[in-house]
């Protein structure tokens, strides 16, 4: 559940704001289209400045000037928080898995990095955007990396056929964020690395905040805070646990919609234990 007094009816409803947002942003070319007040990366009242894709933008998030040339640019849908292709250290000849990998853009910069010997999977609830992405991916000549479509809840992933799992900026619109670890886990072989960009809340999040559809699959109010995260991980089996927040957002910055409710984005990293 996504925190005290929810219920499955909540989440369901959480879940299906978040796909119908996410469906329209795929659909209007991202958070500037021309619904950019109902994408998932801006506020309710359109306010939300998540710097819209721009190279400016992405470099603000940790991307090099020579990624961001590396990226079908349609699969820039500025949907992130920040740069987990770069987190994870990625290397060549690693299977590599993306928890909602939209457009497909940190997967096409992974194929990349694990070469023509490794592979990624991108899995993603949202049908418009997994078709975007495979579009993109076969107009792009990108051959080793395929597009699922599914919940990070329930994901549909072998157990330990994974060297390091990736997300930006969407466990926090998952309901059940603890499940999302487990799963990570799962299908995680040990030693494997979890490597995640997401926001974290800097304050508790009220009941109010948590109830209203806007501010959560705005990337807001579904954030937990930092110590929250590192609880839920460790629960999950992870152990190294480093969380880096990123400290405050700036007026005009990327995220800026966010300012307001105390959240900033963060650099999550964990392991699963070798065995």
């Amino acid at each position: 559940m996504s925190g005290p007094g929810a219920t499955a009816g909540d989440d369901d409803a959480r879940r299906s704001h978040v796909r119908d947002r996410y469906a329209r942003a795929a659909t209007s070319g991202g958070c500037c289209g021309p619904t950019a007040e109902t994408s998932s990366c801006c506020g309710g009242n359109g306010s939300g400045s998540c710097g819209c894709g721009s190279p400016d933008a992405l470099i603000e998030f940790g991307y090099s000037a020579e990624e961001i040339a590396e990226i079908p640019p349609e699969a820039n849908l500025g949907l992130g928080c920040g740069n987990p292709t770069g987190l994870g250290s990625l290397r060549p000849g690693e299977v590599v898995l993306d928890l909602g990998s939209g457009a497909g853009i940190d997967c096409f910069l992974a194929a990349r990095r694990v070469g023509a010997s490794g592979w990624v999977i991108g899995v993603d609830m949202t049908p418009e955007m997994v078709a975007k992405a495979r579009s993109i991916g076969r107009a792009s000549g990108i051959g080793n990396v395929e597009f699922r479509l599914g919940e990070l809840e329930h994901l549909p992933v072998w157990d330990r056929t994974i060297d390091v799992v990736i997300s930006n900026c969407v466990i926090n619109l998952v309901p059940d964020k603890t499940a999302v670890y487990r799963e990570a886990f799962r299908v995680l072989r040990p030693g494997g690395r979890l490597a995640v960009s997401d926001v974290v809340a800097t304050r508790p999040i009220t009941a109010e905040e948590r109830n209203d559809p806007s501010l959560w699959s705005s990337c807001a109010s579904g954030a937990l805070e930092a110590s929250e995260v590192r609880e839920r991980l460790a629960a999950a089996g992870f152990g190294a646990i480093d969380i880096a927040v990123k400290g405050t957002v700036e007026p005009g910055a990327p995220l800026e919609g966010q300012r307001s409710l105390g959240i900033v984005p963060a650099d999550i990293r964990a392991y699963r234990p070798a065995e």
